[in-house]
């Protein structure tokens, strides 16, 4: 399986999810719904407002690294949003319309996008560490971990705060293989 084949697909589809929980949400809260951008499983964590641009920013920076792009000064923006969400959360509506960005982002690409990026070397600089790598274990050993571990953390942000999300919630996109008669009836 190609990159693109294995990361735009999981990107896409797991960012629509959060876009359905962030729905979700806002109809079980209501009007306090956006209170839930601030919240936070513990004091030393990001809150929800965080969880979802860094979700947001791995998809994209992963597409921007993969193709051999420099990283747009967009994706430094994110990522000082992200860190800076405990200050400025904004809201629900901000969130959303940060899902749609790269949910776009994500449309936009070609089907083999990111192909020649899977033995291209990929140089990720955190504080303090570089890593150097090919572009397949940074796919597979960074970008898909850390997207997944900011949408995990977002998941259970709303169930701490009693938004009713379940399994069919998480990966919605498995109801397109459901075998047909499987549904348990009621």
């Amino acid at each position: 399986m190609s990159l693109t084949q294995q990361l735009v697909p999981a990107y896409a589809q797991m960012l629509r999810a959060l876009s359905g929980w962030l729905d979700k949400a806002r109809e079980h809260h209501g009007a306090e719904a956006d209170g839930l951008i601030s919240r936070r499983l513990a004091p030393d964590m990001f809150p929800l407002a965080s969880q979802v641009r860094f979700a947001c920013l791995q998809a994209r920076e992963a597409t921007c690294r993969l193709r051999g792009e420099p990283l747009p000064q967009a994706l430094d923006d994110l990522a000082r949003a992200g860190r800076e969400a405990g200050e400025r959360p904004g809201s629900l509506a901000e969130a959303q319309a940060c899902i749609a960005e790269a949910l776009a982002r994500l449309d936009a690409l070609e089907p083999q996008a990111l192909d020649a990026g899977a033995d291209a070397a990929v140089t990720l600089e955190l504080p303090g560490l570089t890593f150097d790598m090919v572009g397949d274990g940074y796919a597979r050993d960074w970008a898909l971990p850390q997207f997944y571990f900011h949408l995990v953390t977002a998941y259970a942000i709303l169930r701490n705060q009693g938004v009713p999300l379940g399994k069919a919630d998480y990966v919605p996109h498995m109801v397109g293989y459901l075998r047909a008669g499987s549904l348990p009836r009621p």
